[in-house]
C-alpha cells in the first residue's frame, strides 16, 4: 500500500514538472548535441562509445573543473576566500598530486571504465537518442545517485579513519592537510576502489540510458572537486542543493583528520553526531569576528 502511494507521488511529481517544462522555452543547444549524439552513434560502436567516451568524459571535466581552483592561487583578490590561508599552494605538492592521479585515472579507473559496455549489454542500456530520459528525470537520478554515494562514502570513510586501517590506505589523502581541487581522486588504490563502489550503486539502482553515465560522472566530479577546492567562494550554485556540505566542511576534514565524514551532504554527520567539533569551531569563527568588528 505504502509502495502504491509513493508510485502516485512520483508520477503526479513527473506529471508536474512535465507540464511545467512544456512552457519553457526550446533548448537552443538541443538540437546541436542531438546531431553530435547521432553522429557518435552512426561512426561509432557501443563498446568504443562506452569505453572511451566515458574515459574521455571523465579526463576533460575532472581536469576543467580544476582550472578554476588552480587559477585562484595566482588572483590575489582570491585569497581571502581560500580557507587555510596560511598554507598556500605549491607546485612541488601540485605536480605530486598530478603523477598520482595519472596512475590512478590509466591504470586503476579506466580498466574498471573497460567494463561499461557489458555494463550496459547486461542490464539492456539503450544508447539511442529516443530513448534518452528528459533532462529533469536525469537530474533526479543523478540526486538519487548522490544520496547512495553519500551514505555510502560516510561509512566507509568513517572505516577508513580507523586506527587500525587509516595509516595502510586512507593516510595517503590525507597527506595534504590544507586540500586543493586536483587532489580530490588523489588517493590509495584500493580506497579508489573501495570509495569509488559507492559511485556505481546508483547507477545499478537508476541507471536507463548511458546518458547518466556521464551526466552523474559530471556531477559527482563537480561536488568532490568543489569540496576539496580549498575555497569558499560567496554565491557558489552548488550551495542551493538542500543540506550540501561544501568546501568549508570537508576542508575542516582535512584540518582535524576526524568528522565530517560524508562526501556530498550532511546529514549523516548531523545523525551521528560527527560533526560536533565542526559545529563547535564555527561559534568560534563567529565570536572572533564579532571581536574583530568591535
Amino acid at each position: 500500500m505504502a509502495s502504491n502511494d509513493t508510485l502516485n507521488i512520483l508520477n503526479s511529481a513527473y506529471l508536474a514538472v512535465e507540464y511545467i517544462d512544456s512552457f519553457l522555452p526550446d533548448n537552443p543547444l538541443q538540437q546541436p548535441f542531438k546531431n553530435a549524439w547521432n553522429y557518435m552513434l552512426d561512426n561509432y560502436t557501443k563498446f568504443q562509445i562506452a569505453t572511451w567516451g566515458s574515459l574521455i568524459v571523465h579526463e576533460v571535466s575532472y581536469f576543467l573543473l580544476c582550472v578554476p581552483g588552480f587559477v585562484f592561487q595566482f588572483i590575489p583578490y582570491m585569497q581571502k576566500y581560500k580557507i587555510q590561508q596560511d598554507k598556500p599552494e605549491t607546485w612541488e605538492k601540485q605536480w605530486k598530486c598530478f603523477k598520482t592521479l595519472l596512475f590512478n585515472h590509466f591504470f586503476i579507473q579506466l580498466p574498471l571504465i573497460c567494463g561499461t559496455y557489458y555494463f550496459t549489454e547486461y542490464f539492456n542500456i539503450p544508447y539511442e537518442w529516443e530513448e534518452m530520459p528528459k533532462w529533469f528525470v536525469v537530474a533526479a537520478q543523478c540526486f538519487g545517485c548522490a544520496v547512495i554515494e553519500d551514505a555510502w562514502h560516510y561509512f566507509l570513510h568513517r572505516l577508513l579513519h580507523h586506527k587500525r586501517i587509516y595509516k595502510y590506505i586512507h593516510k595517503v589523502h590525507h597527506e595534504f592537510v590544507s586540500p586543493f581541487g586536483m587532489q580530490a581522486e588523489y588517493a590509495h588504490p584500493l580506497e579508489t576502489l573501495i570509495l569509488g563502489t559507492g559511485f556505481f550503486i546508483g547507477i545499478v539502482v537508476f541507471c536507463n540510458h548511458v546518458i547518466l553515465l556521464w551526466a552523474w560522472v559530471i556531477c559527482r566530479l563537480m561536488e568532490t572537486i568543489d569540496v576539496h577546492s580549498g575555497y569558499d567562494i560567496p554565491l557558489n550554485p552548488l550551495h542551493l542543493v538542500p543540506f550540501y556540505a561544501g568546501a568549508r566542511f570537508h576542508d575542516f576534514h582535512h584540518m582535524n583528520f576526524i568528522g565530517n565524514y560524508a562526501s556530498t551532504f550532511t546529514w549523516w554527520d548531523r545523525i551521528f553526531g560527527t560533526d560536533s567539533q565542526f559545529i563547535a569551531y564555527k561559534e568560534k569563527e563567529k565570536k572572533q569576528q564579532l571581536i574583530t568588528k568591535q
